[in-house]
């Protein structure tokens, strides 16, 4: 028999006025949430995720850039494979424009 793995749980409260609760409360019936607290948690677990996404994809992009413009900046010598590449490139263009 398969045991449910226990999850930890604590507590969140909040203030909150009364035209927030009464939209909130009206967005959970529409929304088809058992409750309130399934319809704040839902809303608000997928607004984090959203937010984490986004500046996750801001750092990635920053990295990104930054190993982009060092390449450009200070691009590393050629190798032997890459000169080898580049002679028979330019041997092959050579031959090309002669005939």
């Amino acid at each position: 028999m398969e045991r449910a793995l226990k999850v930890e749980k604590t507590r969140f409260d909040t203030k909150l006025t009364k035209v927030q609760k009464e939209l909130f409360e009206l967005a959970t019936k529409i929304g088809g949430y058992r409750t309130l607290t399934d319809f704040m948690l839902s809303t608000a677990e997928e607004k984090a995720k959203t937010i984490v996404q986004q500046h996750e994809a801001i750092l990635a992009s920053e990295r990104d850039k930054k190993i982009f413009f060092d390449a450009i900046m200070n691009p590393p010598q050629p190798n032997q494979r890459l000169r080898d590449a580049a002679k028979r490139y330019k041997e092959f263009n050579n031959q090309s424009a002669e005939a």
